[in-house]
């Protein structure tokens, strides 16, 4: 066995929950769920979004302003102006931001708005990154490579823990096989492991290992019931005129009704489904 040796639930004194806000909490009784477009495109968008699942038993509201994309040609995210729409989100609705850094001279811009950091799958391994990223007073939510071993996904979290910030939230995202009928293959047995070999609290994305939103209901409930601590959907108004990731995008009723759908599944692991909070705008 390969030697974690910061995050391994060996070492009980180590024993994390992470904290997005209070009472937020990843790793508890309750199960955290995160739900957003994938990029951030208009004020308009994400206010439609938030009004609508901050109401629902969603916790945090996630949305990209830079966005890595495969091809050069795609849309990049709005940038700073995204960050802004994100804050007066926050700021609107008291609901928690969830946003991807993808460089070390982006941390503190990003910090700045958003709540908590995310580094996406392509950047598991930027080390410089993932140390820089060590150094900041904010929850990181690190994202397993597309090819990564658990070995690697371990290691590139304690590149964070070892430079002091030990709010590390690890996500599940699908790694990549020869079958192109799913974006990726949603490796459930590794949530599983890593609850055993960490103390890191474990969240599933569902969207972006299936890549196709008949799929994403199923494979959620199966992740609570594989001990998942939270997961993170991909929802939009208008999935069909998403920028990005259309085809595995919820409507919000959907992503709605799937948060309630959860709820004997947590019961059924000890887990639970926290109550929605209205605000009042």
């Amino acid at each position: 066995m390969f030697n974690a040796k910061l995050a391994l639930k060996s070492y009980p004194e180590a024993i994390n929950t992470v904290s997005l806000t209070d009472p937020v909490t990843f790793g508890g009784q309750e199960i955290v769920i995160i739900g957003g477009p994938c990029t951030v495109e208009s004020l308009e968008q994400m206010d439609t979004v938030a009004s609508q699942l901050r109401n629902a038993p969603v916790q945090g509201l996630r949305g990209g302003a830079f966005k890595p994309r495969t091809s050069p040609y795609s849309f990049q995210g709005l940038g700073l102006e995204g960050l802004k729409i994100l804050f007066e989100i926050k700021q609107r609705y008291q609901i928690p931001i969830v946003t991807e850094v993808m460089s070390t001279d982006q941390i503190e811009l990003v910090a700045t708005y958003g709540d908590m950091l995310q580094v996406g799958s392509r950047n598991m391994q930027n080390f410089e990154l993932l140390k820089a990223l060590g150094k900041v007073n904010k929850p990181i939510l690190l994202k397993r490579g597309l090819a990564a071993t658990l070995e690697e996904f371990i290691f590139a979290a304690e590149y964070i823990l070892s430079e002091g910030n030990s709010q590390v939230v690890l996500c599940e995202r699908g790694i990549r096989s020869f079958d192109s009928y799913t974006r990726n293959v949603l490796d459930l047995g590794a949530v599983v492991a890593l609850k055993q070999l960490t103390c890191l609290p474990v969240i599933v994305d569902p969207s972006h290992a299936a890549g196709r939103r008949e799929l994403i209901e199923p494979l959620a409930k199966a992740a609570i019931a594989a001990g998942a601590d939270g997961l993170m959907i991909e929802c939009h108004p208008h999935p069909e005129k998403s920028v990005s990731d259309a085809q595995q995008a919820l409507s919000l009723e959907e992503m709605v009704n799937l948060v309630y759908s959860l709820e004997p599944i947590a019961r059924a692991v000890g887990r639970s489904i926290p109550q929605p909070m209205p605000v009042s705008v």
